[in-house]
């Protein structure tokens, strides 16, 4: 694996307007990628023999898409900026998430199919929600932090272990009747839950 930081346009001029600057990491892959960081920076993923001509011109295609998420990027940091809480403030947010999670999980369970027993609101640092073999489920209020499809995801993933109480095919299969684009939601969840 290699690595260099270029700006775009460095090598053999490709027209790429305003051309931003990225890190190039040259692996054994045959594509392309583009990932941006959470400080915006630009990472670009190549095949190691990739002409930096095509990788460049791969960029200005993309570069709508780039800017996007930059501007995604920093307007959720602004939005994080905001959100911090005083002990008081936090106490409400609990106290909206008790609110806001019984009629979610209400809307959800009918959808599916399935029967649940008592909800529990709770600060966890390591997970977002949790179903017991009872049917007890329990969520972290931080959810309500989030955007809503997000919060919508884990209480879809929680009743679905109503079904299965496992993480099988058939289990995802469940979560994916409800959500087509689940794996989206998951991913996000992922890369920006500790944010939160």
């Amino acid at each position: 694996m290699s690595e260099e930081k270029k700006t775009a346009g460095q090598e053999g001029q490709s027209g790429f307007p305003d051309p931003p600057d990225y890190q190039l990491i040259r692996t054994n892959r045959k594509s392309i990628a583009i990932q941006i960081s959470r400080d915006g920076s630009v990472v670009v993923r190549a095949p190691l023999r990739c002409p930096v001509r095509k990788i460049e011109e791969f960029l200005r295609q993309k570069q709508g898409w780039i800017r996007q998420q930059q501007q995604k990027l920093y307007a959720q940091t602004r939005l994080r900026e905001r959100q911090e809480l005083t002990p008081g403030e936090r106490e409400e947010k609990i106290q909206e998430a008790r609110k806001i999670f019984p009629g979610k999980v209400a809307f959800y369970a009918e959808k599916m199919g399935v029967t649940y027993g008592r909800i529990t609101i709770r600060e966890q640092k390591t997970r977002w929600g949790s179903c017991s073999s009872k049917g007890n489920l329990n969520f972290n209020w931080k959810l309500i932090r989030m955007p809503e499809e997000i919060l919508d995801y884990v209480v879809v993933h929680e009743l679905a272990h109503r079904k299965e109480m496992n993480h099988s095919r058939q289990f995802y299969q469940t979560v994916a009747s409800v959500l087509p684009d689940y794996r989206q939601r998951e991913r996000w969840l992922k890369e920006h839950g500790g944010e939160y």
